[in-house]
C-alpha cells in the first residue's frame, strides 16, 4: 500500500491527527475514533495496523497498554513529493498574505484581475471575454 492509499482513508487521517498531539494509548485512540466514526474496536485496530505496517505509527508496550506514536518518515516523503507542485499554489498564498497585510481592504470584484499576484480574475464556470 502506498502512502497516498494509507492517507486516503478518513479514519486513518483522523488517527494521525490524534497522534500528532503526542503519544496516545490505544484505548484513547479507539474511544475517539469509535465516537467520531461509529466503527467497532476491531475496525480501529485494523486501521492502526495499517498505519504501523506502512510506517506512519510505532507502538510500544507499557504493561498491558499499547502506546502509539506518530512516525514522520512517510509524511516527510509525501512532503518531498508535493514539493514539485508547490509552485501552483505558492503564488496564491503570496496573494493571500498581501491581502491579509492590507487588513482585507482593497477587495476586488469577481472577474477583476489582481495585479499583485498575476491572477487574471477568471472564476471557473463564469463567462469571460
Amino acid at each position: 500500500m502506498n502512502a497516498f492509499d494509507v492517507l486516503g482513508d478518513p479514519v486513518r487521517r483522523r488517527i494521525l491527527e490524534v497522534l500528532a498531539g503526542g503519544e496516545q494509548a490505544s484505548g484513547v485512540i479507539t474511544a475517539t475514533i469509535r465516537e467520531e466514526f461509529a466503527i467497532s474496536q476491531p475496525a480501529v485496530s485494523r486501521h492502526l495496523r495499517v498505519l504501523r505496517d506502512n510506517g506512519f505509527a510505532t507502538v510500544r508496550a507499557e504493561g498491558n497498554r499499547r502506546l502509539y506514536t506518530l512516525d514522520l518518515t512517510p509524511l516527510r516523503e509525501i512532503d518531498m513529493w508535493l514539493e514539485h507542485f508547490r509552485r501552483f499554489w505558492g503564488r496564491h498564498l503570496d496573494g493571500l498574505a498581501a491581502e491579509l497585510s492590507r487588513g482585507g481592504h482593497g477587495r476586488r470584484s469577481p472577474g477583476t484581475p489582481d495585479t499583485t499576484t498575476g491572477d487574471p480574475g477568471i472564476t471557473p464556470g463564469t463567462p469571460h471575454t
